[in-house]
């Protein structure tokens, strides 16, 4: 198995080790559940998310309170008909047997008409927060992105969406419903019989001490297998995402003893947790039993004097089946609404980070344009630049070399020419414009980079390569890619520009670094920018794209991140970096002759080629 070049999904994979619940099955009562931060305000979010339904909440609303209605009616139909039977009414029979069916299909009916609307307004709800969310995300600031863990962005857009999708499709009707369900059936209970009705609730004190009891053993061993499971995900996906390491090191066995023995302790909490949770429906139906029995023992004593009939102990045997159900369903769908109402915090909270700033004139530039830093000071945290008063000036249509040791702050000065970031201090102008008064998209549409972390899309060749520059022809994308030295891989592909590749992908390194340097040169753009753009291609297919480059960097302003020093020596500048300041300049022979700091770096690479 190939592990993914790209960084975005390799971090992704970090939430994926946080999603223990979402394979552990059925939910319980005594499940661990997130708690929102801020209720209140987060509920009124949502709140108002339902309120551009009203049509549909409207509809579910009705058709929960006309089910519970039809529901209600069935035993006390039922009443009816026993009370016939016993001989103690004399309404005729077969009608109200009609009525009970009536009742019962209605509701059935019913049930579906609210699992329908619940669905399709889940899924629009949904789907609308989906939306949003992307597009949030898709347009916050770079240095967003890069503080946070891209494993948990993916989190907040899969796993935070799904928790609420399920809680409105699922959830809320059923809250609804269960509360209307206890409140109907005490109402019409205590119709029936008051004092019955105070008999059948003993049943809700002892189920209450009973879980009660059992809560907090169960809660424990429950932790402890979501630690477990979740650390036995991630020590598999740890092994697979670096399986050829494992293998080159011969280190299968011991991989397969560490996960063996996560495993074992997971099987062990697994049982205890089940063992302990599956005491629950034993005890709720002893309990449950137990209180049939009080209102059947109750009810012939009432019945005996006269104070209720038949048909109406069969009626309270129903409803306390009926008066129980709901309240084990409401601990079950609480819990879920906490959680769901957890992960749309954490949604609202992307959705009100603000987003990348896109004012500014546009950016004119009538060709290639000089680049000018003046007096930059920057860092990712203001109190420790990386930057340290950087000024350099790259003329229009030259070709200037970043190098120095890692960490020197190279990419740093292509994050902030691109307006990933902005100085603390100082200016960058292009073309003699300050380009923190210029829009960002402006900006960049005069540039393009081609980065040593190759990234592809998935999707086409050909989709993959106009990203560039959407107006691109059939003509412009062949150029680009005969410069790239990569018309031959996109031959021999079925499909040649219409061949599909993934993200992953089955390509090599240094094919997709030869595709990716091929986009670069379809922008055409007015400045070029390459980090160690041919770090991943053999020497001899390096040489072929390093002709390409000079071509392609004639009359274009051109910044150049080399580690491969070989690669830089026609460069009209190099720079030579430390700790974010600038410690040597000049071309390649002045650097050599001068036996500083670059001619230090040379010898150190091509130290003993020449023997």
């Amino acid at each position: 198995m190939r592990r993914s070049s790209n960084p975005r999904e390799v971090r992704a994979m970090e939430s994926r080790a946080r999603r223990p619940q979402m394979m552990r099955g059925r939910a319980s009562p005594f499940d661990e559940h997130e708690k929102p931060e801020n209720l209140a305000a987060t509920r009124r979010r949502i709140i108002g998310y339902f309120a551009r339904e009203k049509f549909f909440v409207g509809g579910i609303f009705a058709a929960i309170v006309a089910a519970i209605g039809f529901d209600l009616a069935v035993p006390a139909l039922q009443s009816r008909a026993i009370d016939v039977i016993a001989g103690q009414s004399s309404e005729p029979f077969f009608p109200v047997l009609w009525l009970m069916l009536g009742c019962s299909v209605l509701a059935g009916c019913l049930g579906f008409v609210r699992d329908v609307l619940s669905a399709r307004i889940g899924q629009r709800l949904i789907g609308r927060l989906r939306a949003e969310l992307f597009s949030k995300i898709v347009n916050l600031p770079v240095g967003y992105i890069d503080r946070h863990s891209h494993g948990d962005l993916m989190s907040r857009m899969t796993n935070d969406i799904d928790n609420i999708s399920n809680t409105v499709s699922m959830a809320l009707p059923t809250l609804f419903s269960g509360v209307l369900t206890i409140a109907g059936t005490v109402s019409v209970m205590l119709w029936f019989s008051w004092q019955l009705t105070l008999v059948a609730c003993t049943t809700i004190v002892l189920t209450a001490i009973s879980v009660s009891l059992l809560a907090g053993p169960v809660r424990r061993a429950t932790r402890v297998r979501q630690e477990l499971l979740g650390a036995l995900n991630g020590k598999a996906e740890e092994t697979i995402s670096s399986y050829r390491t494992v293998v080159a090191y011969g280190q299968q066995a011991r991989m397969g003893e560490e996960f063996e023995r996560v495993s074992d302790q997971l099987t062990h909490s697994g049982v205890k947790a089940e063992t302990l949770a599956g005491i629950l429906n034993p005890v709720m139906n002893a309990v449950s039993n137990a209180g049939l029995i009080l209102i059947v023992a109750c009810g012939a004593a009432f019945a005996l004097k006269g104070m209720i009939t038949v048909g109406v102990i069969a009626a309270f045997l129903r409803y306390a089946r009926q008066f129980s159900r709901p309240i084990n369903e409401l601990a079950v769908v609480w819990g879920q609404l906490q959680t769901a109402i957890a992960g749309a915090e954490r949604v609202f909270a992307i959705l009100d980070e603000a987003s990348e700033d896109g004012s500014g004139r546009d950016l004119r530039l009538e060709s290639s344009a000089g680049i000018e830093f003046k007096g930059v000071t920057f860092g990712y945290d203001p109190k420790k630049p990386v930057i340290r008063d950087f000024s350099l000036s790259v003329p229009a249509g030259g070709t200037v070399a970043l190098v120095g040791a890692t960490g020197s702050g190279k990419t740093t000065i292509a994050n902030l020419l691109l307006r990933f970031y902005d100085p603390q201090q100082g200016e960058i102008r292009v073309g003699g414009q300050n380009i923190a008064e210029v829009s960002r998209e402006s900006l960049r549409r005069q540039m393009a980079i081609v980065l040593q972390d190759t990234v592809l899309f998935a999707g086409s060749i050909r989709e993959n390569l106009s990203y560039a520059r959407e107006g691109a022809g059939p003509e412009d994308l062949w150029h680009a890619v005969r410069l790239a030295r990569c018309d031959d891989l996109i031959e021999m592909l079925p499909g040649k520009m219409d061949a599909k590749i993934t993200s992953g992908g089955t390509l090599s390194a240094g094919e997709r670094q030869l595709l990716s340097i091929a986009r670069g040169f379809v922008a055409d753009p007015r400045i070029l920018i390459l980090d160690e753009a041919t770090s991943s291609v053999d020497t001899r297919t390096e040489k072929a794209v390093q002709e390409a480059i000079r071509e392609v960097m004639s009359n274009r302003t051109s910044i150049v991140i080399a580690h491969r020093l070989s690669t830089i020596r026609d460069a009209d500048l190099i720079v030579v970096m430390d700790a974010g300041r600038i410690v040597e300049q000049g071309t390649h022979a002045e650097l050599m002759a001068r036996g500083g700091r670059y001619r230090e770096l040379y010898d150190m690479q091509f130290a003993g080629l020449d023997t």
